[in-house]
């Protein structure tokens, strides 16, 4: 719509068939593409006439946007905690992740809701996927329920319900055997437990990856189990926003959670507003912003703050906010949250490891050289060079890339050359 003056029919068309076609490869089911381009279609004709001071280009992508945010819920739905103890049951198809997840729900309950959660392993079927929480447990340290004698999962869930109040756990999270919509035993079994434990909330857990098939195996559940929200996993930036899409359509069950990464750290609760961001392009700065606030120390941040005025700025200030990027997430993700950011990262190989390169090369330093920068010569840049594994020519360069940096970040904060600094941005870039 780039050099149009307003919305028409014939730009609004052609720009819904490019729509369509992206909701469609993006996994969308094309009944619920093409109803949801009607929709939008509709609503633009409606406003062409109304807001003349909006480019339409804008005017359009906000229309998209909004009902992109409307057909996947409209706003966050929050997950039921009521209870004494709250009882979370976990079902989904086998290598859906539910393992996983139950221990991200868990670290997630226990830091932002300052919750005091039990994982209980009721798969029986499968003695790893025991062994794999209980290797979760450890790690988040939340205390596990288990029994590796009792074949019955209702039997185990119940002791660890009461378990559970023995030991003032508020909430407990029930991670279940993976099974198929088609076989009938283990489908029976997900149901009896649901009656069973009567549970504050039951959660579908749903493997993104699979694309268009999530949204029927989604449908088959419900139809069992009557869940109350799902969750998807393994979500790659916005390729996946499909599944998203059609599952609220299809279902009509809310979306709770995103998952996208291994780490115990990578699950957000989720926001349809922000997700029709990102699918759009436009990445996902509120998350992003949320994110750094759970790093953030404001205290550090006065205190980095004048010493950058100062030109005081060293490697151990350097590498305390390497430390705060690396527990906010992958790199590739984080990125894929800044507006302009996720098409230019899309297609990019980001390794997260290449921060292992400069933390060993400034764990190589001396106490000495990491507050004074200025000190290093030939002979200490060699020494570092051998003893963080690399080439002088790599700690050279990085020693050089960190000096630009520093002198950057004095000059972004007496506000100096914002032009000159803005371009030297660019061309690092």
């Amino acid at each position: 719509m780039k050099g149009d003056h307003k919305l028409t029919e014939l730009n609004v068309a052609q720009s819904l068939k490019e729509i369509r076609r992206a909701l469609v490869a993006a996994d969308v089911n094309y009944k619920i593409a093409k109803e949801f381009t009607e929709e939008v279609k509709e609503d633009a004709l409606g406003q062409r006439n109304v807001l003349k001071s909006v480019k339409p280009g804008e005017l359009m992508v906000k229309i998209v946007q909004d009902h992109l945010a409307e057909l996947m819920g409209g706003g966050k739905v929050d997950i039921n905690l009521e209870g004494k103890p709250a009882v979370i049951l976990i079902a989904g198809l086998q290598g859906s992740g539910k393992t996983t997840f139950s221990g991200k729900l868990a670290r997630h309950l226990k830091a932002k809701n300052n919750k005091k959660p039990l994982l209980v392993a009721c798969d029986v079927y499968r003695p790893a996927a025991i062994d794999q929480l209980t290797v979760i447990s450890e790690q988040i340290n939340v205390p596990i329920f288990k029994d590796l004698e009792d074949k019955d999962p209702l039997s185990i869930a119940k002791r660890a319900i009461q378990h559970a109040r023995d030991n003032h756990n508020d909430v407990v999270i029930v991670d279940t055997a993976g099974r198929l919509s088609i076989d009938e035993n283990m489908m029976e079994e997900i149901s009896g437990l649901k009656k069973g434990l009567d549970p504050s909330e039951t959660l579908f857990v749903v493997d993104s990856m699979t694309g268009q098939d999530a949204v029927n195996t989604a449908a088959n559940f419900n139809k069992r189990i009557d869940y109350d929200g799902v969750v998807l996993t393994k979500l790659d930036g916005d390729t996946r926003g499909g599944a998203a899409l059609s599952i609220k359509y299809v279902v009509g069950k809310p979306i709770k959670f995103v998952s996208a990464g291994e780490t115990m750290d990578t699950l957000d609760v989720f926001h349809p507003d922000r997700m029709s961001q990102r699918i759009l392009g436009m990445g996902d700065i509120t998350s992003f912003v949320e994110k750094a606030q759970e790093q953030f120390d404001e205290k550090e941040a006065r205190k980095l703050e004048r010493k950058i005025k100062k030109n005081k700025f060293d490697f151990n200030d350097f590498l305390t906010q390497l430390n705060q990027i690396r527990k906010m997430g992958d790199l590739k993700s984080l990125m894929g949250m800044i507006p302009g950011m996720s098409k230019m990262t899309k297609n990019l190989d980001i390794d997260d490891s290449a921060f292992n390169k400069t933390e060993a090369i400034i764990l190589s330093m001396t106490p000495e050289e990491r507050g004074n920068p200025e000190v290093l010569n030939i002979s200490r840049k060699r020494r570092i060079a051998k003893g963080s594994g690399h080439k002088m020519h790599e700690v050279n360069q990085f020693i050089k890339q960190f000096h630009q940096m520093k002198k950057m970040m004095n000059m972004m904060s007496k506000g100096k050359n914002m032009n000159n600094l803005l371009s030297r941005m660019k061309g690092q870039m």
